[in-house]
């Protein structure tokens, strides 16, 4: 169940400014803000001590939602995305050149997945938007699982999405989709 500290529309409005969330993924918290706002992907990889040249994934409900981050792909592909999603696969992708080099890193692809758990659907839903969707915890540390975890370690700097986890699931499927080699299973 989705539950929203303040209304959609304030939170649009935080996100548009530049602001960041955090909220319940499958396996962890995620820490995200919108994909096209480069002052908030670099406040995302300072908070987290992340690499810039690491890139992160992009999450939807829907691929329509991820297309204009995507180059050209095939339609054998396109057939393989549809499979897969939605789904807890994240597809390596040729990056559109409409993509910000902090959310690809150092990367020509980009990490894309259409999820399929509930809260991510019905935030980017509510939302209207894909995520960014990097793991609530400093680079390095153990992802965190719950809300109180994310304020004692981030207090004020995101704005917190409340719900939950599942219990004992696994981060997503990390595949590229030219050379269909699974990074991470």
């Amino acid at each position: 169940m989705l539950r929203l500290p303040v209304s959609p529309r304030v939170l649009n409005a935080r996100l548009r400014a530049g602001g960041l969330i955090a909220y319940p993924t499958r396996a962890s918290f995620g820490l995200g803000c919108l994909p096209n706002q480069a002052h908030a992907l670099h406040r995302l990889t300072r908070l987290k001590r992340r690499p810039i040249h690491k890139g992160m994934i992009v999450v939807a409900d829907k691929q329509t939602r991820v297309q204009a981050l995507m180059g050209h792909i095939s339609a054998e592909q396109q057939q393989t995305l549809s499979t897969q999603w939605p789904g807890n696969w994240t597809w390596l992708v040729p990056a559109s050149h409409k993509v910000l080099p902090a959310l690809r890193g150092k990367n020509r692809s980009i990490a894309l997945r259409v999820d399929s758990f509930e809260t991510i659907k019905a935030l980017c839903q509510t939302l209207k938007t894909a995520l960014v969707s990097t793991s609530a915890n400093r680079s390095g540390h153990k992802p965190i699982r719950t809300a109180r975890e994310v304020h004692k370690q981030f207090g004020q700097s995101v704005t917190v999405i409340f719900g939950r986890c599942q219990k004992r699931a696994r981060a997503s499927t990390i595949a590229d989709l030219i050379s269909l080699k699974i990074l991470r299973e």
